[in-house]
């Protein structure tokens, strides 16, 4: 059973997963501590993000300044 297609791409929906809610985790805590409290909406459009974008906001938040550079950058992602 271990070996079978769905077998295999279950367990990989899994760790996906697994994986974006730890970066997603990690990404809030360095996200707060950046820029501070984020709002309920602000952690709800992270939460929707995909992995790819996930990282792409871990190494944007490396350059922001203030809250007004994380929002300039939600902004632009909500427009792609």
């Amino acid at each position: 059973m271990r070996e079978s297609v769905i077998y295999q791409e279950i367990l990989e929906e899994g760790e996906e997963l697994g994986r974006r809610k730890g970066e997603r985790s990690l990404v809030l805590l360095l996200l707060e501590q950046k820029v501070g409290q984020l709002s309920e909406i602000e952690h709800e459009r992270i939460s929707a993000l995909s992995l790819e974008r996930l990282e792409a906001l871990a190494l944007a938040l490396l350059n922001f300044s203030s809250k007004a550079d994380f929002t300039t950058w939600l902004e632009q992602e909500q427009a792609l």
